[in-house]
């Protein structure tokens, strides 16, 4: 079966780079500023036995007239021969991309002996046979970088990606260090050590005696509720900010009992209400 291509295109300076970056982090594989010329070998690589199956998304570089002549006889081409295709449109206010492009110092691709509201004004018009065929035509005049996922994962996937965020919980030893990349940190050396139940000593927090030790402590459960509790809260924050990715880092002594055992519980919970949540032990040999 063909696989249909996202292209992503529309007037410069309107977000096409964090837009592929929006994409990429939906799964998309992007292949950003493709000269034209190009397209169809992409597309037929992309449909090879051999390719797994992935999402594409295709930014196509607008310098040059062949792209304004020759982009929808290209789709059309391709069409003809592959499943249907999505054309995502990129507008924005004159007045915006003027700020834009004042703020970034950068020149316009169409930088001929025109003002920068000229080139603005000849691209727009060069651009709007392809605005008119578009399948999505979003406007990003007053659309914040973070705001870009959501909007784009309701247009091209149909659905809220807000809880798509990825969340690492992991447990962790303090005598190796704390982990670097993590956003939350709680510390579980105030509760009873299983290390110092000769029986429990040479296990750790997966074993079922060690978590049974450690949630016998009242405070185990107090603390697996008010972290969870918080975490439900925080993290769509988080996602609707533009983070996609999270890790709240549990850390005990050696990272071997209590970490783990609470790590475990944590994950089992954020589960319910997120849809990818991965438990980590670091310190587990």
């Amino acid at each position: 079966m063909n696989k249909s291509i996202i292209f992503v295109t529309g007037l410069s300076g309107a977000g096409r780079s964090e837009v592929m970056k929006a994409l990429e982090d939906l799964d998309f594989f992007c292949v950003d500023n493709l000269p034209l010329a190009l397209l169809s070998d992409l597309s037929k690589l992309s449909n090879s036995p051999k390719e797994p199956e992935q999402r594409l998304a295709v930014s196509l570089d607008v310098r040059g007239n062949d792209f304004f002549t020759g982009f929808l006889s290209t789709i059309d081409n391709l069409e003809n021969s592959a499943a249907s295709n999505t054309i995502l449109f990129l507008d924005c206010a004159d007045e915006v991309l003027v700020r834009r492009y004042s703020e970034t110092r950068r020149r316009h691709p169409i930088h001929e002996s025109e003002s920068l509201l000229e080139c603005i004004t000849k691209e727009r018009a060069l651009l709007s046979e392809i605005r008119a065929r578009a399948n999505y035509v979003l406007d990003t005049s007053s659309m914040k970088t973070n705001e870009l996922r959501n909007r784009i994962g309701k247009l091209i996937l149909n659905r809220d990606v807000s809880s798509d965020i990825i969340i690492n919980v992991m447990s962790f030893g303090y005598k190796n260090g704390v982990p670097l990349d993590a956003d939350f940190m709680f510390d579980m050396r105030f509760l009873d050590n299983p290390y110092y139940k000769t029986e429990l000593r040479s296990k750790n927090g997966l074993d079922d005696d060690v978590a049974d030790y450690v949630f016998s402590q009242a405070e185990a459960e107090d603390v697996i509720k008010n972290i969870s509790n918080s975490m439900e809260q925080w993290i769509p924050l988080h996602s609707t900010a533009g983070k996609t990715s999270l890790t709240i880092a549990i850390g005990c002594t050696g990272g071997q009992h209590r970490s783990v055992a609470i790590t475990e519980e944590l994950s089992k919970i954020l589960s319910n209400k997120f849809s990818s949540v991965t438990a980590i032990h670091r310190d587990i040999k």
